[in-house]
């Protein structure tokens, strides 16, 4: 899959997605940091990139709706120790072997992962 991460996440995890199989980049790569969160959004729909962050306010599917996205996913820990966003991000590629987040929302935790499906109205 194709793999966008937020300039919050950080960079040495792309080796363990892209040991994993996935097309994965940064946002530092890509001359984007500081990038407003709409125009990140924008982006990864158009480049056709799963969306992976820290930031809570992607998980705002009024603002950011999941719908016509290849997927959002933000990353949900005790802390960002590497150790802690690495198990994160492994619990992120376990999931991406069983299924897509396209047009969905998946929070990622310790021990889980939820995904938030769209309902009528949203």
């Amino acid at each position: 899959m194709r793999i966008k991460l937020d300039e919050n996440v950080d960079a040495r995890l792309v080796l363990f997605l892209k040991e994993a199989g996935h097309d994965t980049t940064t946002v530092q790569e890509q001359g984007l940091r500081g990038i407003e969160d709409k125009s990140l959004y924008e982006i990864c729909k158009v480049d056709g990139r799963i969306l992976v962050s820290l930031d809570l306010h992607f998980s705002n599917v009024l603002r950011f709706p999941p719908s016509g996205t290849p997927g959002l996913v933000v990353l949900r820990g005790p802390n960002q120790l590497f150790p802690t966003m690495r198990v994160l991000v492994q619990t992120l590629i376990d999931a991406l072997t069983r299924e897509s987040p396209a047009g969905r929302l998946w929070i990622v935790e310790l021990g889980r992962l939820r995904i938030h499906e769209e309902t009528e109205g949203e």
